[in-house]
């Protein structure tokens, strides 16, 4: 025991002194440069490799570590270099063969034939996934057997030694990128599906993208990264929390929606310019793609206006993507509220295709059909439509059903259907009842060709437009998966969404108001006098990133002053301020103009990645239902244990744990 005590001393110590002795600092550049470099000098000391050991690097993926190399970095111009891999057996082929794995790829091992026993005794004993050490010769596949579609395809490697590390057990499924998995077994055993060269790419590209957003933030515009307390008490509005016992009777904590009560603080503090990757925790259940706990990057700035944080978020994501995934251009498109609402009947458009909403009123002023004409006669009522390329030619009877199912049941209303023959004739019930004027009108507005397909709603606007904007999205994915082109899945449309309403009706009451973003969105400066006596007209300073159809992000400028932040709280949302009184403290102790924008980072890298949801992308994700399947979380406690925290457990039928399969 002590003489290997020793030896780990003494190996430790060469590293040291060989990662350590050489390290010298520049000096720190100017920062209009935007840079701070630390680089290492490497001295290297004479120390010379035992027989199967490697030069080792000194910097880099494969330095501190037992290999010399990665199994993916290995090409033609390696040849003749001794080098050791370490990794998992993807595959063994005629006790010859080991294809090598690791976080970069592939590796072909070559055992000989007249390896010594000792090598020989190590391959028989292997079984898939299993982990080792392999030192050898990097040498030219023979002619005829190069793998061009292996990125070490020219090459293989002759083992000269073997050491297993790990005789892996049978697995519940092949770690290979073509066997297909249930959800459910790849995340009870994540620590098995990330082994996938997929999901290692995807969390390799969070990671990078994360680090050049804290180069660019913090390098080029000065931002302090702060963390702030995760045990906080419950906000108004928004969300549902977590709440988290205390040993307190009756007092509790909230696991934070987000950090934006700690950033204003920091604005009022004096920080001027705060980050985080902040952890965020919401409550809402078993909501499709969503994550009871997410990632976002957190920004906010002292002294800015809306412009001003726009333009950081686009130099920010212009900075950070990726290379591989092509360029993007800045600035991005700005739409209004009402402009997003009006053309796409959506509040986060996908503008990769257009299948624009067209208002059909005008159409239909003097029509004689009887439930146009009674939707026109309503206050706000209005007939619009979505011209639909080749649905009529595409689309199936089954797939017109499922529209007008999406707008009954979802949305509560009819659905018209008009189909536009080859001929240029129309096809529908409403047929009969259009004069040959009106069906001319309605052709040359919708700008409707042989083979294209209307759907046609008529009701108030505020319902008519979501129906449709989302059957638009439903329409192109059936365009798709009928092979007609729609949306580009590699390219990235990004979208700035402005001047939102600040409040909007509960649906619970829809006579009283909630906040459309959250409680501190400041209103726009030219509809700040209203917001004293119509409310419900006032837009507000919030701004939403939209790429590819999804929200990415969301900001506002916020309410700097205390007497503002005290009127929307107490006489609009009807919210107990004492909630709040640090904040509305805060404010009136001398606080800045001051805004920020948070994204969401899962979101981003799944649509960067084209991944089918964000679980892709987040290591340890719990399932749809917030559950852990690999650890079996959340997990009873017991009233011992609970004892201690002031609470007990009412079962709402017979005590058990219910579980998810």
């Amino acid at each position: 025991m002590a003489a290997a005590r020793g030896s780990v001393v003494l190996q430790r110590a060469i590293r040291g002194l060989r990662d350590l002795r050489g390290w010298s600092r520049t000096k720190t550049q100017t920062f209009s440069q935007a840079q701070l470099l630390w680089r290492p000098q490497i001295r290297h000391l004479s120390c010379s490799p035992g027989p199967y050991e490697a030069e080792k690097a000194s910097t880099g993926p494969n330095s501190l570590s037992f290999r010399s190399h990665s199994c993916g970095e290995l090409r033609a111009h390696h040849v003749g270099q001794k080098v050791t891999l370490c990794g998992w057996v993807q595959y063994l082929r005629q006790n010859l063969f080991v294809i090598l794995r690791d976080f970069s790829g592939l590796t072909q091992v070559l055992v000989p034939q007249e390896a010594a026993g000792n090598l020989k005794s190590s391959l028989c004993a292997l079984t898939v996934e299993s982990v080792v050490r392999v030192t050898g010769t990097v040498r030219q596949r023979p002619a005829g057997q190069e793998l061009k579609a292996m990125d070490t395809g020219e090459i293989e490697v002759l083992a000269e030694d073997m050491e297993v590390f790990n005789v892996c057990r049978k697995l519940p499924f092949e770690i290979k990128d073509f066997t297909k998995k249930s959800e459910s077994l790849r995340m009870q055993f994540r620590y098995l599906d990330l082994r996938s060269s997929q999901m290692q790419k995807n969390l390799r590209l969070r990671s990078q993208l994360v680090m050049k957003m804290r180069e660019y933030l913090c390098n080029v515009h000065g931002f302090v990264d702060v963390e702030t307390p995760t045990l906080f008490k419950r906000t108004p509005g928004g969300a549902k929390e977590f709440v988290v016992p205390s040993r307190e009777p009756g007092l509790f904590y909230s696991l934070p929606q987000s950090p934006q009560q700690f950033k204003q603080l920091l604005m009022v503090a004096g920080v001027d310019r705060y980050f985080q990757i902040a952890r965020c925790y919401r409550d809402e259940g078993s909501k499709p793609d969503r994550q009871p706990e997410f990632t976002q990057v957190d920004i906010e700035m002292s002294f800015v206006d809306q412009a001003g944080v726009m333009s950081l978020v686009e130099g920010l994501l212009h900075h950070s993507w990726p290379a591989e995934k092509g360029a993007i251009k800045a600035p991005f498109q700005i739409l209004t509220y009402e402009e997003a609402m009006r053309d796409y009947g959506v509040d986060k458009p996908d503008t990769r295709f257009s299948m624009k909403l067209i208002d059909l009123s005008q159409v239909f002023l003097a029509t004689e059909i009887e439930f146009l004409r009674s939707a026109l006669s309503q206050p706000g009522g209005s007939v619009q439509a979505v011209c639909v390329p080749s649905g009529a030619k595409l689309f199936t009877g089954k797939d017109y059903e499922e529209l007008k199912q999406t707008a009954k049941t979802e949305f509560d209303k009819e659905l018209s259907l008009v189909l536009v023959k080859s001929d240029g004739t129309l096809k529908s019930p409403l047929k009969k009842l259009l004069s040959p004027s009106a069906a001319e009108n309605l052709l040359e507005r919708t700008e409707a060709k042989p083979g294209d397909l209307l759907l046609i709603a008529a009701g108030p606007l505020s319902t008519v437009r979501p129906l449709l904007g989302n059957l638009r999205l439903q329409c192109a994915q059936l365009l798709e998966s009928r092979g007609f082109s729609v949306r580009d899945p590699s390219s990235f449309h990004f979208l700035w969404v402005v001047d939102f309403p600040l409040f909007l009706p509960k649906e619970s009451s829809p006579e009283e108001l909630e906040s459309a973003h959250h409680p501190f969105t400041a209103p726009l400066p030219e509809d700040i006098h209203m917001l004293y006596t119509e409310p419900h007209k006032v837009r507000g300073q919030h701004y939403d990133l939209v790429l590819n159809g999804c929200e990415i992000g969301g900001g506002s400028i916020r309410i700097h002053k205390a007497s503002e932040q005290l009127y929307v709280l107490k006489n609009i949302l009807k919210e107990d301020p004492c909630l709040l009184s640090h904040l509305l403290e805060a404010l009136d102790s001398g606080a800045p103009p001051h805004g920020g924008i948070a994204l969401g980072l899962d979101r981003l890298v799944s649509i960067m990645v084209d991944a089918p949801s964000i679980r892709d992308v987040i290591a340890f994700p719990k399932s749809h239902r917030g559950h852990d399947l690999m650890s079996h979380a959340p997990d009873s406690v017991s009233e011992e244990e609970l004892k201690s925290y002031h609470i007990s457990v009412k079962w709402p039928t017979e005590k058990g744990r219910g579980g998810e399969k």
